[in-house]
């Protein structure tokens, strides 16, 4: 069953009404490809609840304008058979509704590009043209910087070799305006070997509101426990879905700065560093967006949202830090080598601005699979956190070498907790029916899709994963 009710999910003992993808629709990527349509689907396979909407869902170029290794800037007017040479003279003509086609072959990285704005019913769009390769922007300091950009997408390119970030996306420095930056996608791209074994990040976002990253590759971005996937600096209502990261030295994704209201769902995380996902972290004072306040208390992030993962490694697969009221629900996590998750507080009130600490996190219907002897701790508590305040309910804990250590030392009683019972993982880390995990999961009147974007079962499956009907498992 799937309810097209709004999804309820118990935060620090409260209701909190979050938003729930319909069933029986799809995404769209791209221009015109439907993904997850009911009707592409044979009766063996659950209903959906995967639809993803974003502002240009549905909505179509009016003109195009076209680049090629061979074009030229000055002779070329950007049409199929006289393209221009490179991406930033192609979107000086752009206009609302433009897509910008930029045609498979090797361009220079180092691509600025600013002020670009569409509309909501007219986007301009950047990216690799339909039905070829993608198009690669190699070295430059940055694959490209868009700087004070408005219903924007991105989408289609492959970014490889720049010295600092792969892609940066940032409100021009303009910290107290929140549409300086808004309304961008990014959709199918490819963004590895960034930086120089640094703090140098694949995508880097600062000061970006309503924004979605979507259909995308992570890799080997950063170095020396430093660099992320996607790090977010002072970003607002984003969602990060159906993307795989893997190979980074400090996070996958990292949210921080004032960060809130990200929902990070349905992605793979595969040896994803330090911090598979670090809810907040350590922003210079300066860097916040919005500004801090002098008269009420600031937080590094709040109502961050990590939903139906699979989470694979990484020294720790979840870390809370400087959090409040942030949410980890039916994720599957496997083998992280140091702790399960971490509650910290690395920025702490000064005499100008107070923080307030980490607190009111929630942890449920996660199914964690691990090697009780790669552990050091189940979970690592710093000083200055309220981890007490924090809300655990039913999570499946099953330590595969060490079945009888299963149960971890947690800074609050879990309620419904189930440990030691082998979860029985089949292909995928996807669950049968006969699972200890299947319809054990906290009742709420509807959850999100599950990794798959089959509709939880009400009860829900403890995981990424609704169970499969019996006579279905695979």
């Amino acid at each position: 069953m799937c309810s097209k009710a709004p999804a309820v999910l118990i935060q620090a003992g409260a209701l909190v009404l979050l938003a729930l993808p319909l069933a029986g629709q799809g995404i769209v990527f791209g221009d015109d490809f439907e993904w997850g349509d009911t009707g592409e689907w044979s009766w063996v396979e659950p209903p959906r609840c995967d639809r993803i909407d974003t502002f240009d869902r549905g909505l179509k170029p009016v003109a195009e304008l076209h680049v090629a290794t061979w074009g030229d800037d000055n002779s070329g007017n950007g049409t199929e058979g006289n393209p221009y040479a490179t991406i930033d003279r192609a979107v000086d003509d752009a206009v609302p509704g433009t897509a910008v086609r930029v045609h498979s072959g090797t361009y220079s990285g180092g691509v600025y590009l600013s002020d670009v704005a569409g509309t909501a019913v007219a986007p301009i769009w950047i990216g690799g043209a339909p039905g070829e390769a993608r198009p690669v922007l190699a070295g430059g300091g940055e694959g490209l910087h868009l700087t004070r950009a408005a219903y924007v997408v991105i989408h289609d390119l492959e970014v490889t070799g720049a010295s600092a970030n792969g892609i940066n996306c940032d409100d021009g420095g303009e910290y107290a305006n929140p549409l300086a930056t808004h309304h961008v996608v990014f959709r199918g791209l490819s963004i590895h070997d960034i930086g120089s074994g640094g703090n140098e990040d694949c995508l880097k976002l600062s000061g970006l509101d309503d924004y979605w990253v979507l259909h995308s590759d992570f890799a080997n971005c950063g170095g020396g426990l430093s660099g992320s996937g996607v790090d977010h600096v002072g970003c607002h209502r984003g969602l990060i879905a159906r993307n795989r990261f893997q190979d980074l030295s400090a996070n996958a994704v990292q949210s921080k700065g004032g960060s809130e209201d990200i929902e990070i769902r349905w992605n793979r995380f595969l040896e994803s560093g330090a911090r598979s996902l670090n809810m907040g972290g350590s922003t210079g004072f300066t860097y916040f967006r919005p500004p801090l306040s002098t008269v009420s208390a600031n937080a590094e992030a709040r109502n961050i949202r990590v939903v139906s993962n699979l989470i694979e490694g990484s020294d720790a697969a979840v870390a809370y830090v400087g959090c409040v009221g942030c949410v980890v629900a039916h994720n599957t996590i496997v083998d992280p080598h140091n702790w399960i998750m971490r509650i910290l507080q690395e920025t702490t009130s000064s005499g100008t601005y107070d923080f307030e600490a980490c607190r009111d996190g929630v942890f449920v219907n996660n199914l964690v699979y691990f090697e009780r002897a790669d552990l050091s701790t189940y979970v690592n508590i710093g000083p200055g956190t309220e981890s007490s305040t924090f809300t655990f309910a039913n999570n499946l804990w099953y330590a595969w070498d060490n079945p009888a250590q299963s149960q971890p030392t947690l800074p609050a009683v879990e309620s419904n907790g189930i440990y030691g019972q082998d979860p029985v993982l089949q292909s995928d880390f996807r669950i049968g029916s006969a699972s200890p995990a299947a319809g054990a999961g906290t009742t709420t009147p509807s959850t999100w899709g599950d990794f798959d974007g089959a509709c939880y079962s009400i009860p829900p499956s403890i995981g990424a994963y609704e169970a499969w009907p019996s006579g279905h498992d695979q």
